[in-house]
């Protein structure tokens, strides 16, 4: 395997004018010398030891996507087409700027030690998390990070989140408004100051604008994948009085609405469906699903672009950005 010595001798430079030439640092090399090892690299495939770049420049080139939604049950947190598109928009800038994307779920502040142990990762984003001890954890560790999704409101974090509680109101306010009055609230687990909770106070300012008393009864925790709504759809088959299902997430909408089909119940005429994403899988569900929109892909893209202003010293003018949500109607609600 060619090294980076093996390039200097066929050159007749040193290693470091070599090193200079690989990270873009050509000012005292002419262009004819550049030309050459460039040539050189090229003809022997020479591809740099990213551990051997991280030691030259004391640091690293890993970016760290750290997941704290921790499931009750088999899965992951990947297997949410949401995560997949925010991920992938994440992975496809960062590239861009030579980095390299690491991806763990870390239950507890013991656990991100040991990532951080093993891995000297340049920056952190982080979902799912809360003001508590892993948060002072992940502040402790003094690199950049970004949160996503939290409702933790400090000025000097970054924070990129949503229009949660606008979002959990439109969608209940879609179904009462074509008179749905039994609707029932379906999420992962509600907890305070989060992101479901958001959208359980927009549900119930809805049902209050329309004299609905709230009722605690039709809310249902349920993990998020396809089996577990599906579980919770063959659960919902047997309350006729629902005749509405607001979902903060459209995987776990596609799940209820399959149980609800094999327990022998019709979309929309027996039961009407409302999701949270707008990913794929609203186009193939059967019948299509009407869902709250929010573009995944630019949370990626405004997450990376504040921690890649954070790694590269720029000014960040806002820290906290919250992205709209708009209502898409397809075929999964009717009119009562």
């Amino acid at each position: 395997m060619t090294t980076l010595k093996d390039i200097a001798r066929e050159a007749g430079v040193s290693a470091t004018t070599v090193s200079n030439v690989i990270n873009n640092k050509k000012q005292r090399v002419s262009p004819e010398l550049v030309e050459k090892i460039l040539g050189i690299i090229a003809r022997e495939n020479y591809i740099p030891s990213m551990t051997a770049r991280t030691l030259a420049k004391n640091s690293s080139p890993i970016i760290g996507i750290i997941n704290h939604l921790i499931t009750r049950h088999n899965g992951s947190f990947i297997a949410d087409p949401f995560h997949n598109t925010f991920m992938g928009s994440i992975e496809d800038r960062i590239r861009e700027k030579g980095f390299f994307l690491m991806i763990r779920t870390v239950e507890d502040s013991r656990g991100l030690e040991e990532v951080s142990r093993n891995w000297n990762m340049a920056g952190m984003i982080l979902t799912g998390l809360f003001q508590d001890e892993f948060f002072e954890g992940v502040r402790s560790m003094r690199i950049p990070y970004v949160l996503i999704d939290s409702y933790i409101d400090l000025p000097d974090v970054c924070n990129v989140g949503l229009e949660d509680q606008k979002g959990g109101y439109m969608a209940a306010r879609y179904l009462l408004e074509r008179g749905h009055r039994v609707i029932a609230f379906t999420s992962p687990m509600i907890r305070k100051d989060g992101v479901v909770e958001k959208r359980l106070t927009g549900y119930r300012q809805a049902l209050g604008e329309f004299g609905v008393p709230y009722d605690p009864g039709l809310v249902f925790e349920q993990e998020i994948s396809i089996a577990e709504g599906m579980r919770l759809g063959y659960h919902l088959s047997g309350k006729p009085e629902v005749t509405g299902i607001v979902s903060t997430a459209d995987i776990l909408a596609a799940g209820i609405m399959a149980g609800l089909r094999e327990r022998g119940m019709r979309i929309p005429e027996d039961k009407s469906v409302v999701g949270f994403d707008d990913n794929y899988l609203c186009q193939i569900t059967y019948p299509r699903l009407t869902t709250v929109h929010q573009d995944a892909e630019e949370k990626g893209i405004v997450a990376t672009e504040l921690m890649i202003a954070q790694l590269t010293g720029k000014p960040i003018r806002e820290r906290k950005i919250i992205l709209p949500v708009r209502m898409v109607e397809r075929e999964s609600v009717r009119a009562v």
